[in-house]
């Protein structure tokens, strides 16, 4: 299969849906350019999980937020022994 794509003014090229489904690359992912000394390009999906995958892990449903402040303080209790 063989897809055109345009290059804008930028110098910019946007990979069409099948271009990516065909790397396997989903929202978030990262995409490496290999240049190749042909003039070619190689395209793989970088695997891995975003950064920002992180924020709420620690969430619990029906629990409010902790500030910074409350955080630091059960750090210290617990290193202190006393949690």
């Amino acid at each position: 299969m063989s897809i055109t794509l345009t290059v804008t003014a930028k110098g910019q090229v946007t990979l069409r849906k099948e271009a990516l489904d065909h790397l396997g690359a989903r929202p978030g992912d990262k995409v490496d350019v290999d240049l190749l000394e042909d003039g070619c390009l190689r395209l793989r999906a970088k695997r891995g999980t975003p950064s920002s995958a992180v924020f709420g892990m620690l969430a619990r449903p029906g629990t409010a937020p902790r500030s910074i402040e409350d955080l630091i303080e059960a750090a210290a209790a617990g290193w202190a022994g006393e949690a």
